[in-house]
């Protein structure tokens, strides 16, 4: 083992001869730091083990199932294609190995920088012992030191590097489906939205745009006149984000697959021939995006979507996923023929059924195709949490090579280091009510590990939604970066104007909001970009408290909000509690409406036909009118909502929202000041360099519900 520091808070402990993951930035000073952990290595692992008192607490870990503290259950961190995420399952797309091990005095960070498995068995199988075991003897340990859990976060991020910043028109609403199978399904998709008055910033375009499934093609029956669509809807500020998979189909005379074999760009099995997989289009060939010449030629294809005005794509099937192998699929065929005609007991019945159904994304399969690393050959096992983030690297740098300006771009597998190349989605989840409660948990880990531009399919991807599930994840999505409404062939259609009227008007009034406090959620973007800090927090990492660490279903936005979703069905409220005075918000259009709210726990109605949040105390949130897409926001008239029992400060956050000006500084701050005098009288001021505010309505309270409204010009 050797330890150095890379920063004052930060000491890494290195073990064995780790791959470079390019995930940590910084210089290294070693030096002699004693391990504060026990760690042993043997039989090919590394293990770690904590004895846990009953009152420590453990944060973290990604996008993973279970509640913020995630104390209790089993965890895996290797990225994995599974869309029924029931309650069992261990391991979902992300592998974020960072979390925070707290009790009441003391808190710590840890870091394990290894790319492949790593089983966390969290006070699972015996209550007070927290294990972890890495899959290999060759990693990297980080412990990270903070006067708090935010402050230990902050320093985190400080060795990670700063995360991905979409463009402004990428918090807009967007609207997804696969089986748009046409681009008269799309025309239709958006003259719908635009007649039922819904805003909306662009419609994602699943496989059926693609011919054969094939990368970076056109089907010329569906999609005959796919440039003049993106034309004409982005003229209407509305976008097209197709979808790009892994898998390269075997197609002699497919550009993409000539040239990957031509350059030597795909994964090799054991005799070194390009390995054969299949996936949507059949026998494919995956491109090795741990090699850089192939990240620079994939990165070039995206030019074919350029060109036709794209401006944001979503990688997908990258963990990656694998239907099947042609071993695999060999051995269940030739296990098929020999039972035909038998009389087949349960066991060799079950053995034959597994065969087939259980052929999708076998653990097998990633150890039978290689990666070369500075000259050493590596299984994709070894190396399998790397590869969805090097598919997303590619992706970036050459969306920003082409289009010179800033582009949306999400990704489905993830790992720490990816967040500076892209945002997330939490994967396929379902239209289950617990998982829009699982959506509400898993958005503090996801800010823990850097990525920002984050959220669920709305309305959940597989299964049925109703209009009221619908309508309550869209109250908790709008307070989402990313705000996306998808769902899967064969399910039922989930629009927000699939409903009926009366959810349509709800839905409608959501969006509209959404757009209104858009300027807000792009500030603390920005906020988070510059300074590290967390947009969605846990009240367990402000407030002290038995009650703050229940309240897992509430989450503090910025340093002004406080969300209380509902997350039950034919629920008419829901208890919340407040564990500090605040203020109510009811934040309808043209009629947002605010009363004091006393610390404790206290009964919120809230109907499907509103949307609610918490002010905090002494805090300001500002909002503007809504428009159709970001492209018809103005800013000029801003208005200004606060709880002000003494002073308030609110700096707002904005630029050009679309060139990289915002990496040097180049960002827009406007201060909005207010003060309660001894006398009750408030004094404003507004100091603004932002060309597009020209007036200010400040609307604020006290404690005791009196408002006063005044107006300045800046």
């Amino acid at each position: 083992m050797s330890a150095f520091k890379l920063t004052e808070h930060v000491t890494g402990y290195t073990f064995g001869e780790p791959v470079d993951t390019g995930i940590i930035l910084g210089e290294k000073t070693y030096g002699d730091h004693v391990l504060p952990v026990k760690v042993e290595v043997r039989d090919g692992h590394g293990i770690i083990s904590f004895a846990l008192t009953k009152y420590d607490r453990v944060f973290g870990l990604g996008p993973n199932l279970g509640g913020i503290n995630k104390r209790g259950r089993q965890y895996e961190s290797y990225c994995t294609d599974d869309p029924l995420h029931h309650e069992d399952k261990t391991t979902l797309y992300g592998a974020h190995n960072f979390f925070i091990l707290e009790d009441d005095d003391v808190a710590t960070g840890f870091f394990i920088d290894f790319p492949s498995r790593i089983r966390y068995d969290v006070g699972f199988t015996e209550m007070d012992a927290f294990g972890i075991d890495i899959h290999g003897e060759d990693f990297t340990l980080y412990i990270i030191e903070g006067d708090s859990l935010k402050d230990i976060v902050v320093n985190f991020h400080e060795i990670i590097g700063k995360p991905y910043m979409p463009p402004k028109w990428g918090l807009g609403f967007f609207q997804s489906r696969w089986g748009y199978e046409t681009e008269n399904d799309i025309r239709e998709v958006y003259e719908t939205f635009r007649k039922e008055d819904i805003p909306l910033d662009g419609i994602y375009l699943d496989l059926d745009y693609m011919e054969d499934f094939k990368d970076f093609s056109l089907s010329e029956d569906r999609f005959p006149n796919f440039e003049t669509l993106v034309r004409d809807l982005k003229a209407d500020g509305v976008r097209l984000i197709p979808i790009i998979d892994a898998g390269v189909k075997m197609e002699e005379g497919y550009d993409v697959y000539d040239e990957g074999i031509a350059g030597d760009h795909f994964v090799k099995d054991e005799s070194g021939k390009p390995y054969v997989a299949a996936v949507w289009p059949g026998k494919v060939h995956f491109p090795d995006f741990l090699k850089e010449s192939t990240r620079a030629w994939f990165g070039d294809k995206y030019r074919f979507l350029t060109d036709l005005g794209i401006e944001g794509v979503w990688n997908d099937m990258n963990e990656p996923a694998i239907f099947y192998d042609e071993t695999s699929l060999s051995e269940g065929i030739e296990a098929a023929i020999a039972a035909k005609g038998e009389n087949l007991g349960v066991m060799p019945f079950f053995s034959l059924r597994d065969k087939f159904q259980n052929i999708g994304n076998k653990d097998e399969y990633y150890r039978r195709f290689y990666h070369e690393i500075d000259g050493k050959r590596y299984t994709n096992e070894e190396v399998h949490n790397l590869y969805g983030f090097n598919m997303t690297v590619s992706a970036s740098e050459g969306l920003r090579k082409h289009l010179g300006k800033r582009h949306v771009l999400i990704s489905r597998a993830s790992s720490i280091g990816m967040h500076r190349y892209s945002g997330i989605w939490t994967g396929d989840n379902s239209s289950w009510w617990s998982h829009l409660d699982l959506n509400v948990k898993m958005l503090p880990a996801l800010n823990m590990s850097g990525f920002y531009y984050v959220g669920a399919d709305t309305g959940g991807f597989g299964g049925n939604a109703s209009g009221e599930l619908l309508t309550r994840w869209m109250q908790f999505s709008i307070f989402t970066p990313l705000l996306r409404n998808h769902s899967a062939i064969g399910c039922a259609f989930q629009e927000p104007y699939a409903f009926g009227e009366k959810v349509t008007d709800y839905n409608r009034q959501l969006i509209k909001a959404r757009y209104s406090i858009l300027p807000y959620l792009y500030s603390e973007m920005l906020k988070s970009h510059e300074d590290g800090s967390m947009m969605f927090t846990p009240l367990s990492f402000e407030f002290f408290g038995e009650e703050a660490l229940q309240a897992e279903d509430q989450l503090l936005l910025g340093e002004e909000l406080m969300i209380a979703p509902v997350v039950k069905s034919n629920a008419r409220g829901r208890y919340v509690y407040l564990p500090e005075d605040m203020v109510l918000v009811s934040f309808k259009e043209e009629d947002v409406k605010m009363w004091t709210a006393k610390a404790g726990v206290t009964y919120l109605p809230y109907g499907l036909d509103d949307l609610k949040f918490f002010l905090r105390r002494n805090r300001m949130m500002p909002y503007i009118a809504p428009g159709r897409s970001v492209k018809d926001l103005s800013m000029k008239s801003m208005n200004i909502i606060g709880y002000v029992e003494t002073e308030a400060v609110y700096t707002l956050y904005d630029d050009d929202g679309t060139s990289y000006g915002f990496e040097d500084g180049k960002v827009y701050k406007t201060e909005f000041h207010a003060r309660r005098e001894e006398d009750g009288e408030i004094q404003i001021r507004v100091t603004n360099d932002n060309p597009n505010i020209e007036k200010v309505i400040f609307t604020l309270m006290d404690g005791d519900e009196n408002s006063i409204t005044k107006e300045v010009q800046v």
